[in-house]
Formats: C-alpha cells, structure tokens, sequence
C-alpha cells in the first residue's frame, strides 16, 4: 500500500442465505492512515472515521444463524456475536468451511461466491469444526419430567404384559405365539447351528428392514407408532433368539475347552463387561425408546463416539467373541458369526441412513470419526479433549455399569427362565 491518506481496500463479502445482509452488504474497511480495523454493516458512502487506539482496536465478528438446526443445539444470541482482540493491527482470515451445512438455497439460486467444500477440505479441517453432531449420554436431572417417567414405566408394563400373554405364556392365559414360532424354525433343519442363524437371519431382516422404512413409515403413520410397530416386531424376535441360544448353547459340537485354563475367566467377564458400553448407545434416549418423547435419529458425536463411529458393532464382536472364547463349541460360533454379520450389515446401513438425514453434517463427522475403533484417533483425524474422562461421568454410563453388574449375577435367573419355555 502507498501512504496516500485517501487510499482505502473496500473488501465486499456477500453473506449467502442471510437476508439481513443481504440487505445491507457487509463491508471491511481498512484505511492505510488509520492504526485501527472498522467493520461496517451499512453501504453508505460516507468515509470511515479514524480513530488512534492506544490498544489494539475490538474485531466484532457476526456470524449469520445456519438455516437448519435439525442437528445443532440453539446457541445463545451473545454466541453469534463474539469479541475478539487481535495481537497486532495487522489481521488474517481464512475461510474454514461454510456455515450453513445443508443446502442454503432452493433450485436455481446462484452461490458462485460460497464454494462448496470438497471432501479433502471437510477432511483437513475436520479438527477445526464445533461439533455438529449431538452430545451424548446427557441427562439433565432438572430437566426430567415426573410425568413423563410415569408414562414410561406405565408403558414397559404394558409392553410386558403383552409380550408374556401373546409370546410367552404357553398356558390356558397364553397365546404361546413364541413356541409355534421355535418350532416352525426348528422344523426346517435338525441342525441347532442352523436354527440359531436362521433365527438371528429373520431378527435381522425385521429389525434392519423396519429401519431402513422408517422415514417412510412415520409420515404414513407418525413416528410414535411407526416405534410402537418397531418395538412389537423386533421385541418377541429377539426376546427369541435370546433364549434359543441360552436353551441350546452347550449342544454343539465341542471345538476346544479353556474354562479351565488360569485368567481365561476374568478376561471373559472383563470382556462383557466392557461390550456393554458399547452396545447401547440408544438408552441414553429411554422416553424416545418408549415413544414416550417423540423419537428422533441422532447424529451423536461426544463420547464413545469419538472411539468409534459404529459402537453397537464394536460391542458386539466383544461380546461374541468372549462368548464363543468361554463356551468354544458350534451353536457359539454360528451365533458369532450370525450376529457380527448381521452388525457389519449395520455399520453399512446406518451409515447410508445418516448421510440421507443428515447430509453434510454427517459428511463432516464421519471424517473426524472411524468404524475400527481408535483408528481417527491415531490417524490425527480426532482429539481427545483433556476432560474427554467427564464425557463417562454421567447418569446413563452408570445406569450401564449397575445395569451390567446385575445382569451378570443374574444368569441363573436368565438361564431358569428360558428352560422353562423349552424352546
């Protein structure tokens, strides 16, 4: 720049998809006389005021609102308007990404100056990026309803009840539905290996089918009942295939025997233990699972999330493969190889149903997340928070953690129930 006083860089940023500034262009103004950096909101052409600072002069940032917040949580309004002093009066900007990450305009309208980033630019800034996806596993107690809780626990009741007079009850009181169902799958092959995958096979196609449906199915019948359909469904499948496997799991044939073998045990036990917080990231949303609070798909993110994009799957092959360590015989290996399949199928489909609700947002999660887990992490591509431990200290993990040690003292009690089915 020369010294002349009257010089003057006018930079014009056009603001896509913000009618406000569309209205009155946002214009930076930097004077080569001036020792201070003005933002000006207003198109007049009225000459900038100048103004010596003995310290360095307020950057005021606006940033424009996204135009969807299916899957940002409101910010504050002071949050959209930020404060920032810079180290010296010389000043740099670099564009991150945009803003808006769905589309920001309908057909036809032009965006020539807002690019749209390329997956190698989502990738490199992948770090930079506020979370676009959902916090998980917070429960705020304040927040919680009586009301609402009451309803839940009214409805597993009722669920149940159900469940035990159309599926499980085989008396005068029962439907018994659940043993003409065993046996009508038990007559197809003598083989308990394949029993057990052909039940996990039927599981996986109600269970994944009525998933990939459900953004049909609840603008047909709303998203409560399209949960209540689901749940009826897939409920008595895998209530099912549960107890087949606890009935039938020693009546394969034996491949190698390490019960007896020093720590196998404890490695075992550990194992389970720890599948289970990976399994069921869906009950930190219990009046969503009811249908209790409008149930919605979440983009998590925080978490185990940022171990794997996919944790159900995880979960699974840790348990499967505990299992099938502990038992070692076939019934425990078709029922590995069954339910892992049937996980992969998952980590493909959700995937795919994501990127369907959640477009560029998913994008930009994904390539800061991985299906093996600790892979983003050791590639660069995540960062652990310092407080990344806070993330576990949380109602929902230490429901788990009670849930999982009772689960395990309560094997007996599992394994009595289901003999007396005799499915």
């Amino acid at each position: 720049m020369d010294g002349s006083s009257g010089d003057q860089i006018r930079i014009r940023i056009r603001q896509i998809g913000t009618a406000e500034m569309a209205a009155t262009p946002a214009t930076f103004l930097l004077s080569s006389s001036c020792s201070s950096f003005s933002l000006s909101s207003s198109s007049s052409s009225r000459p900038p005021r100048c103004s010596f600072l003995s310290k360095p002069p307020i950057v005021i940032i606006k940033r424009p609102l996204p135009l969807t917040s299916r899957f940002l949580r409101l910010p504050s309004a002071d949050s959209f308007l930020q404060t920032t002093t810079p180290t010296s009066t010389r000043s740099t900007s670099r564009v991150i990404a945009r803003t808006s990450l769905r589309d920001s305009g309908g057909p036809g309208e032009e965006e020539d100056d807002a690019p749209s980033s390329s997956p190698s630019d989502l990738e490199s800034h992948s770090l930079q990026f506020d979370l676009v996806g959902e916090d998980s596993a917070v429960f705020d107690l304040g927040q919680q309803k009586i009301l609402s809780w009451l309803y839940f626990t009214g409805i597993l009741g009722a669920v149940l009840f159900a469940l035990n007079v159309a599926w499980l009850d085989n008396g005068s009181n029962g439907l018994g539905l659940g043993s003409a169902f065993i046996r009508s799958v038990s007559g197809l092959s003598e083989s308990h290996e394949v029993v057990m995958l052909l039940l996990i096979l039927i599981f996986a196609a109600a269970h994944s089918g009525l998933a990939s449906l459900r953004d049909a199915g609840e603008k047909l019948i709303g998203e409560r009942a399209f949960r209540v359909l689901f749940a009826g469904i897939s409920l008595p499948l895998v209530v099912s295939t549960v107890v087949y496997f606890i009935n039938h799991r020693y009546d394969g044939v034996q491949l190698w025997q390490l019960q007896a073998v020093p720590g196998v045990h404890e490695l075992v036990w550990l194992s389970s233990f720890m599948s289970f917080f990976f399994l069921y990231p869906s009950t930190f949303n219990l009046l969503e699972v009811a249908a209790v609070d409008k149930p919605k798909m979440h983009l998590w993110e925080t978490g185990i999330m940022r171990i794997t994009r996919h944790p159900q799957m995880v979960g699974q092959v840790i348990w499967c493969l505990a299992h099938t360590v502990w038992i070692g015989n076939s019934v425990a290996v078709a029922a590995s190889v069954g339910l892992i399949g049937h996980h992969l199928f998952g980590v493909w489909n959700g995937d795919r149903r994501l990127a369907i609700s959640y477009g560029e947002a998913f994008e930009i999660m994904k390539s800061r997340t991985s299906v093996i887990p600790f892979a983003a992490i050791l590639d660069g591509r995540q960062e652990l928070p310092e407080d990344y431990y806070k993330e576990f200290i949380r109602l929902p993990y230490l429901s788990i953690t009670i849930l999982t040690l009772l689960a395990y003292f309560a094997h007996p009690i599992m394994q009595a129930a289901s003999f007396r089915l005799h499915w």
